[in-house]
């Protein structure tokens, strides 16, 4: 069996991205696999602004739990994937609209749940919003 490469995983080559990846406008950029540690680069749209004039919470949640699943098929080796159970979200300062960088780890990887930690953090590497979640797991489906 080939090693599991997160880059061409999430690049498309093994089907294309779920339309809430490319609504948040999703895009891997480095990974760790034995660690089940992803970072994702989002580019947020401007209607995701609130009347406030920064990027709604829900987009930032929304931003967190696509990257906190990933971490999953990471570190299962593109085998599992997750339905969110709950997540739990602090915001610490309000997000513009520029691109905004979110990490995930996989604490803890059961036979059934998973529990994740996420970061996301603005242009200027601040961090903005922490998450943790728990998610069923589930069989990663395979184009073969």
């Amino acid at each position: 069996m080939a090693e599991f490469d997160p880059a061409k995983f999430f690049s498309g080559q093994h089907g294309t991205a779920p339309p809430s990846a490319a609504l948040l406008n999703f895009e891997f950029q480095e990974a760790d696999v034995e660690r089940g540690w992803i970072r994702i680069k989002f580019t947020p749209r401007q209607e995701f602004l609130n009347p406030a004039g920064v990027i709604q919470g829900g987009f930032l949640v929304a931003m967190l739990d696509d990257t906190m699943g990933p971490a999953v098929i990471v570190k299962s080796g593109g085998t599992k994937m997750t339905t969110s159970i709950d997540i739990h979200t602090h915001f610490m300062r309000p997000v513009k609209l520029a691109p905004v960088y979110c990490e995930a780890e996989v604490t803890r990887l059961g036979r059934s749940i998973a529990y994740i930690e996420g970061k996301l953090f603005d242009e200027a590497g601040r961090l903005c919003v922490r998450a943790t979640s728990s998610a069923m797991i589930m069989s990663f489906p395979t184009s073969e």
